[in-house]
């Protein structure tokens, strides 16, 4: 009997000085396809088909940053979400050129459907950099159209991308939650870019396809005081799919040699981590031109921050110290969001969409072409 509580007070004893952390999908891809925002396939022939450019849960408003001398028309056009396509790439100074910048995109990948992996037959985000060939060292960011709200309040857009923030939406069946059953309370949770309640990062896992190319991959991290870290998850030098994975080399799971710091409970606001992008590093001695890559997923592994109890007294109904907060987070995300946005949509207006010449010499005449010596 003494032996047996003995061994009972030792597991007890060790079970209580391992940390059990949390796993979360930090951004899926194969959740970003557009289905909204009906808008011309061929952008200088209004009338030719629609297809869908926008991600419903995604979508934003940028309007609300316009001024007043925009119609309702163009107002109603000046939406974006993290729609695949509208991811943009950001090429530092060294790779930067007129053909890099106009040839390097993203766009969405769609998996066969016979293919063995468990998205087979759903899309991902595709790559395509272009590099220097000179021996240069070069990187490229992919980034979301605008850094992911952390405080935008969950609501449903329609088919329009008109989202209704004043009906407040009391469950998440509307919603994809395969990869979080928990009902979330802001819009980019649960697969869609930002994880809450993130105290210290144990793991990041990044789902890719390497095409044996020798560059380096960082994932880029945003925490709720605005500082964005890099985490190098390894070289791409392989083929096929495979879960590149960084491991918090100062992570500590042994309770006892932890420096514990204990905070107020109230009113500190829940931490948090946002996906900021991919950033694709080219050494001077590696092979430049095109870079082709596919991701999927990035997961994180994390210890809570803070442990959510049923407390005897409501301290946010009744002092309302952290909606104030995030409210005035929320209000300056969207300020920078939309004086962006608006700038390109202005921009976008004045792009020439003539592909070719009118016709000055009557139908059936010859026309020679020139170029400038």
């Amino acid at each position: 009997m003494k032996r047996t509580l003995c061994s009972l007070a030792a597991v007890l004893l060790l079970a209580g000085s391992f940390v059990y952390a949390d796993e979360a999908m930090l951004i899926d891809f194969t959740l970003l396809d557009a289905d909204c925002v009906n808008r011309p396939k061929d952008p200088s022939n209004p009338d030719s088909e629609t297809v869908p450019t926008q991600n419903k849960r995604t979508v934003m408003d940028f309007s609300v940053a316009a001024g007043a001398t925009f119609t309702d028309d163009q107002k109603a056009m000046m939406k974006t979400s993290l729609a695949l396509p509208e991811w943009e790439i950001q090429l530092n100074s060294s790779a930067r050129n007129v053909g890099s910048l106009a040839e390097s995109k993203v766009v969405a990948a769609h998996v066969k459907e016979e293919a063995k992996v468990p998205f087979a037959d759903k899309n991902v985000m595709g790559v395509r950099v272009i590099f220097p060939e000179m021996a240069c060292n070069a990187n490229a960011r992919i980034v979301p159209p605008f850094q992911i709200p952390a405080y935008e309040p969950v609501s449903e857009a329609d088919d329009d991308g008109n989202r209704n923030k004043e009906e407040k939406v009391e469950d998440a069946s509307s919603f994809n939650t395969s990869n979080n059953p928990s009902f979330e309370r802001t819009l980019f949770e649960g697969g869609y870019g930002v994880v809450k309640n993130v105290g210290t990062l144990k793991s990041i896992a990044c789902t890719t396809q390497g095409m044996n190319y020798p560059h380096a991959l960082y994932v880029l991290l945003t925490d709720n005081d605005n500082v964005e870290r890099r985490y190098f998850m390894g070289y791409l030098g392989f083929d096929g799919w495979k879960t590149l994975i960084w491991n918090n080399p100062q992570y500590i799971s042994e309770i006892r040699q932890r420096e514990i710091r204990v905070y107020p409970i109230y009113p500190r606001g829940t931490p948090f981590v946002k996906f900021s992008g991919f950033m694709v590093c080219r050494d001077a001695a590696h092979i430049g031109g095109n870079y082709i890559g596919y991701f999927k997923d990035v997961k994180i592994i994390y210890d809570k921050a803070i442990l959510v109890s049923d407390r005897d007294i409501a301290d946010e109904d009744l002092w309302g110290i952290i909606n104030k907060k995030e409210s005035e987070r929320q209000t300056a995300e969207m300020q920078r969001f939309g004086n962006k946005q608006v700038n390109r949509y202005l921009e976008n207006a004045k792009l020439a969409t003539e592909q070719n010449f009118s016709d000055s010499l009557g139908e059936g005449a010859s026309a020679g072409n020139s170029s400038a010596q």
